[in-house]
């Protein structure tokens, strides 16, 4: 006759036999399901799916077609200064626009517009925005081709921002932009 504590462990030790064995078993079988073989074979045909259309487009875009920047003055003539407010709350993230306002992550933009690159001599830019300073301004046009794309404008810059590529969005923020100086610029009339 065996103790019941001999028996209380041997069932404790076939119950996690037993676990493994249907686990491993469980391992054989959803392989097959899921590679239509069984271990040892080699499956007959790749499954999943091949997206064509991902290769057709990166052969697309081997050769870029260079787009011209959009004319910012027909815009800037219907331009929306409330819009262009609301826009700027997403560069509030890093720029500040009041006058004397500190430098975030980026150069606080009071008077920007109109103004030499690199206009706040408190804030240290990139090279490639610095090396411009007294050479560029930041009229109209310049903003609006580089808020399309900053990085592509400018490469090098510090300035990590995606772009607004729509030219109504970018025309109602300059227009706001342009408010925050002493000494705004006329904007473009309509036609």
């Amino acid at each position: 006759m065996s103790s019941p504590g001999g028996l209380e462990t041997n069932k404790i030790i076939g119950a996690i036999l037993l676990a493994g064995v249907i686990a491993m078993v469980s391992g054989f079988i959803a392989e097959a399901l899921y590679t239509g073989t069984i271990a040892e074979e080699k499956p007959k045909e790749k499954r999943g799916y091949t997206i064509a259309v991902a290769e057709t487009a990166a052969a697309t875009t081997a050769a870029p077609k260079e787009e011209k920047p959009v004319d910012i003055a027909p815009y800037l003539a219907k331009a929306d200064i409330k819009k262009g407010e609301e826009e700027s709350k997403k560069c509030a993230a890093c720029h500040t626009f009041t006058k004397g306002g500190p430098n975030g992550v980026g150069p606080n933009q009071w008077g920007l517009v109109g103004d030499s690159w690199a206009h706040d001599s408190t804030y240290s830019y990139s090279q490639a925005i610095a090396s411009q300073h007294g050479k560029k301004k930041w009229d109209f046009q310049t903003l609006s081709d580089f808020l399309t794309d900053p990085m592509k404008y400018v490469p090098g810059t510090k300035m990590p921002f995606a772009g607004i590529p729509d030219p109504q969005t970018r025309a109602d923020l300059i227009a706001w932009l342009n408010q925050q100086s002493d000494h705004p610029l006329p904007l473009p009339k309509g036609k």
